[in-house]
């Protein structure tokens, strides 16, 4: 019977994006074309309720086919037009589903830096570009070290995502890890967290030097699994039993807004230093979070 139900929900998955990214895309082609200030700016709220139309529906068969628990606490007044910047941990791709469902509606559509090789997947692709997700090149640091010029390439797609979204409610979100952690990369990196690996904090001060004042807050979410540490296909066949989340609502520090990331060596260390802060109370939380539940599925 498993397959058989994997199969059923992955076509309702499947129609679910067709039936709204077919819509998204003719509301971005007649953005792209018409000459109107005034309705390139009335197409954006087509494009984002219709996301969150997708959202919603996604969330809603989440609800009608698993018995998985979303468990929240919140410490954070949450806007639907605010201005935030979203650092959370990354342990699967389960955790975006977990992150739309907690947040949609709730706060703006959240925007998530992709790899560059996202925008060929059918549909979805060019339905992230449609609604200007920035699509980076995630470039190793031997690639850069060969050829420096790579780093500018995303520091440039950040900025220029970020002069767009000067003008909209924004959620900005970043995986600061940069990758799903696994007990293999915990262990590679030596990271001095229980639950976690090292952030890394350029993205976030490239984010925050781009928008300026225009950010108001940091959301900085910590997301548990009390079973283990899910695939998707868990999700799908039901075996996630609960999902436990935790929202803190953060100011931004003045002296973190303007800065030079990558040649002012002070400055790194200052945004570094509280990056590893916002870290440390992270693992305290997931310890808090997992419990003695914490060993299972991996």
């Amino acid at each position: 019977m498993l397959p058989l139900r994997l199969l059923l929900i992955c076509l309702l998955i499947a129609a679910n994006t067709v039936l709204h990214v077919v819509p998204l895309l003719v509301v971005a082609l007649v953005k792209a074309l018409v000459p109107s200030d005034r309705l390139r700016l009335a197409s954006n709220g087509l494009l984002t309720g219709l996301a969150e139309s997708w959202i919603g529906v996604n969330s809603a068969m989440m609800d009608r086919f698993t018995r998985t628990r979303v468990s929240v606490q919140e410490d954070a007044a949450l806007q639907a037009d605010g201005h935030y910047l979203v650092l959370a941990n990354h342990q699967s791709w389960v955790d975006i589903l977990v992150l739309q469902k907690v947040f949609n509606r709730r706060i703006p559509l959240l925007r998530f830096f992709l790899k560059r090789q996202l925008f060929w997947v059918p549909l979805l692709g060019l339905a992230w570009w449609a609604l200007d997700f920035p699509f980076m090149g995630r470039y190793t640091p031997k690639q850069i070290a060969r050829r420096p010029e790579l780093a500018r390439r995303d520091v440039e797609a950040t900025r220029r995502a970020c002069e767009k979204f000067r003008a909209i409610p924004v959620a900005i979100m970043n995986f600061v890890e940069g990758t799903r952690f696994t007990p293999a990369k915990h262990a590679n990196q030596r990271s001095p967290y229980q639950h976690l690996l090292k952030p890394k904090s350029g993205g976030a001060a490239f984010v925050l030097d781009a928008m300026g004042e225009g950010l108001h807050a940091v959301l900085d979410v910590a997301i548990a699994y009390p079973g283990g540490r899910p695939s998707m296909t868990d999700l799908l066949a039901d075996r996630i039993p609960e999902v436990r989340v935790h929202v803190r609502q953060r100011p931004i520090p003045d002296e973190l807004l303007q800065g030079d990331y990558q040649n002012d060596r002070a400055f790194r260390a200052r945004f570094q230093q509280w990056m590893n802060g916002l870290w440390r109370e992270k693992d305290e939380d997931m310890t808090r979070m997992l419990g003695s539940e914490g060993q299972g599925m991996e």
